[in-house]
């Protein structure tokens, strides 16, 4: 690259300082200014990651004029209006995943992004797993004939401190938008299109939150997508691409896979191994200085109207369970 590309980084929390670590084994990418509602914490990320300014507001951060993209790693809740702060100021923008709390706020932050013409992506680590490129051309070369179904699992048997925002309804907690987003992504990747149907089960814990789902999508060529997420519930965490003529297995970890093996009449005939470099954010990090490097709005990898699609699907899937978030419209 010509030059480096100067960023900063909106919030302080866990997945922050994990992205704080991706920018720092890329040579093109320069970490230079984090905010925080606490300047204390601001101050102590900055401390640790070597970052020269610390803001005690997001605002300060957004209107620092040095900062070509901003990574917004604040709670689900919060995605949109982070996500529009920067934006308004001209600042291209990676946003976590999930890419907002439901579809009408994705489909306002689009609209925002392409009225400001910046950069805009949601964060979803399988599109750069370097595996899963592979994976993808072995579906494009016809290894598995035509893609018939998938079934995926993304899930985590966590234990959350009271307070965490992970089974928080009211930051947009739960497994639906915290690891459920991965499996129906994958399935959108696969199937490269949006589902004609999507329903859904869940249980809602104590807390008001989603904490384990699965989801059924179905296509219209008739093409099944069988699709499970948990936040409290222990899984092996792998996916089946089945076709007319064989199948694919992705080994765990499915988000960040590295093996891969193809069965022919259920026999393995191939396997793929990719190593992941760093902590696999910083593949997210080198897509989006690619893009602006090369003066592009949005990603092919991950298309702003894709990520509209598979919000509107998580919006489909649990209507019925009559969960609501803190910004759903009545």
């Amino acid at each position: 690259m010509n030059k480096k590309i100067k960023w900063g980084i909106l919030s302080t929390g866990h997945i922050s300082n994990k992205f704080a670590k991706a920018l720092a084994i890329l040579p093109q990418a320069k970490l230079i200014a984090v905010a925080s509602r606490n300047l204390s914490k601001a101050k102590a990320f900055a401390k640790e990651h070597n970052v020269i300014k610390a803001y005690a507001s997001y605002k300060e951060l957004a209107e620092d004029h040095e900062i070509d993209v901003v990574y917004i790693g604040t709670p689900h809740s919060f995605h949109f209006d982070d996500s529009v702060l920067c934006m308004r100021n001209g600042k291209a923008v990676l946003c976590e995943k999930a890419f907002t709390i439901n579809a009408d706020e994705a489909r306002e932050m689009v609209r925002i992004a392409r009225e400001e013409n910046v950069f805009l992506m949601e964060a979803m680590i399988p599109r750069h797993i370097p595996l899963l490129k592979k994976v993808m051309q072995w579906i494009k070369d016809g290894k598995i004939g035509e893609v018939r179904m998938l079934k995926a699992s993304r899930c985590a048997r966590g234990v959350f401190a009271a307070g965490a925002r992970h089974l928080d309804p009211s930051l947009g907690g739960g497994s639906l938008l915290d690891v459920g987003v991965y499996v129906i992504s994958f399935a959108s990747q696969i199937f490269g299109k949006a589902p004609i149907e999507a329903i859904g089960l869940s249980h809602i814990g104590h807390l008001g939150s989603d904490e384990q789902g699965i989801a059924i999508l179905k296509y219209d060529k008739g093409e099944l997508a069988d699709l499970s997420f948990a936040l409290r519930t222990n899984a092996v965490d792998e996916a089946y691409i089945l076709g007319t003529e064989g199948c694919i297995k992705i080994h765990e970890v499915f988000a960040v896979p590295t093996k891969a093996s193809l069965f022919i009449d259920n026999l393995e005939v191939e396997t793929l191994e990719e190593p992941i470099i760093g902590n696999a954010l910083n593949y997210e990090a080198e897509e989006v200085m690619r893009c602006l490097q090369k003066g592009l709005k949005e990603s092919a990898l991950m298309p702003l109207d894709e990520s509209i699609e598979i919000m509107e699907v998580m919006d489909t899937i649990r209507k019925p369970w009559a969960l609501r978030y803190p910004n759903d419209k009545e």
